[in-house]
């Protein structure tokens, strides 16, 4: 019963997909019950997500952008973020991130951990950081990215997390790890 092996062999593992951001592979697996099945993952480079936060008062306003989510066929609020590059630093990506994004170049930075955002078929990792000492360069975003950047203090951002106006996950982990 409890004693039982918390692992899944891998015997076979075919690519179905490879794409610009991910690459799918659906892998014939063994269960520890000894019993037969297939698993279907989807292979991320992995990104950040910056929770930048502008001291102009005594609160400070945290840096949110809004985009196009195409998946969703909706805007979202988010905090900047952005996908690794293969064999790139988090830190490095983070930077370049907050500035392509918002404009903004940071003098501090505090690495958050990081999360799985949906370990039950992607190996994604998102790494979370936050970043004060803000100082505004001008944006340059990527080809294709259309952004409206927006401030918020700590205060309206969790109440739009607990009303479900920001229902994004990766925000909402770095808000709770940064800010909590």
């Amino acid at each position: 019963g409890l004693s039982m092996e918390l692992t899944e062999k891998t015997l076979s593992s075919e690519i179905v997909f490879d794409g610009k951001i991910m690459t799918v592979r659906k892998d014939e697996i063994e269960l520890p019950t000894g019993h037969k099945s297939s698993r279907e993952v989807v292979e991320h480079s992995g990104g950040v997500v910056i929770l930048a936060i502008c001291q102009k008062d005594e609160e400070g306003k945290i840096l949110m952008v809004k985009q196009f989510r195409y998946p969703l066929s909706e805007p979202l609020l988010e905090l900047p973020a952005g996908k690794l590059e293969k064999g790139e630093d988090p830190l490095e990506a983070a930077k370049r991130e907050l500035h392509e994004e918002t404009g903004y170049e940071a003098a501090k930075w505090e690495y958050l951990g990081y999360i799985f955002t949906s370990p039950g078929y992607s190996n994604e990792k998102l790494y979370l950081y936050k970043a004060t000492d803000l100082n505004f360069v001008g944006e340059c975003p990527d080809e294709g990215e259309i952004l409206v950047d927006y401030q918020f203090s700590a205060s309206e951002v969790k109440k739009m997390i607990n009303s479900g106006e920001i229902s994004d996950a990766k925000t909402i982990c770095a808000v709770m790890r940064g800010l909590c």
